[in-house]
């Protein structure tokens, strides 16, 4: 959040200087390492996140005339991605795991074994409830934030995150009893 919040001052310092606006490669800079992060959160692979990653911006760069004069271009960036992938992803029927609030464990190798319970929990919830979760919990948007990016209603993404901490509640007590 604090990226997307650097390129709208960034925009805002623009505006208030009578200078141009914000720059695709300004644009570029301030939020592919994050968008990237987002994606893969999402896809769960880095190849897929990468291509994803470089096809909305493709997208934005063949619009920048039109998106370099909207008030958020990182917004429709990210609308551009997460659209993307929704497309992709619609097909596949998903099963959810496993909650977020997780404790640290001291033994190192039932850290990894965590993280990748984890991962693997996050990668079977359903795109839209996985999107809602990456952009509530990981990328600290406010519910109407998501809600833009998404194009959903703010209640939406706030029932869609809601969904997705209970079935991965629901995953980690299975995981801990497993585990046991």
């Amino acid at each position: 959040m604090a990226q997307m919040e650097n390129a709208r001052d960034l925009a805002q310092q623009r505006g208030s200087e009578a200078t141009a606006p914000l720059s695709f490669e300004e644009l570029f800079d301030d939020q592919h390492a994050r968008l990237y992060r987002a994606i893969y959160l999402i896809v769960g692979n880095a190849h897929e996140a990468e291509e994803l990653m470089q096809d909305a911006f493709l997208a934005v760069w063949e619009r920048w005339d039109r998106v370099a004069e909207m008030d958020d271009p990182a917004g429709y960036l990210y609308r551009t991605a997460f659209n993307s992938t929704r497309s992709r992803f619609r097909r596949l029927q998903l099963a959810a795991k496993r909650t977020l609030t997780l404790g640290e464990p001291e033994d190192p190798f039932a850290a990894a074994d965590l993280r990748d319970q984890v991962v693997r929990s996050i990668r079977e919830l359903p795109v839209r409830q996985r999107a809602a979760l990456v952009l509530l919990d990981l990328l600290d948007l406010r519910s109407e934030e998501a809600a833009e990016v998404l194009r959903i209603t703010p209640a939406t993404v706030r029932s869609l995150a809601s969904h997705a901490r209970a079935t991965l509640k629901h995953s980690m007590e299975a995981y801990d009893d497993d585990a046991i």
